[in-house]
């Protein structure tokens, strides 16, 4: 596997926190929200950024 460079590592690693953000807010959303529709949905998308989160970090390994 080729090495990667500082750059790019810095670039995944921003990525990384973005996912963990997201993560983050909708599972805040999704606590909030009162509407049990909104609720599904935000659940949703926090449980598809913690894939897209767990995918980017098992290519790392």
């Amino acid at each position: 596997m080729a090495q990667i460079t500082a750059k790019e590592l810095s670039a995944i690693s921003d990525l990384l926190s973005a996912e963990e953000n997201l993560i983050a807010k909708y599972k805040c959303y999704a606590a909030e929200a009162t509407d049990s529709v909104l609720k599904t949905q935000y659940e949703q998308i926090a449980q598809r950024h913690q894939r897209h989160f767990d995918e980017m970090y098992a290519n790392l390994k």
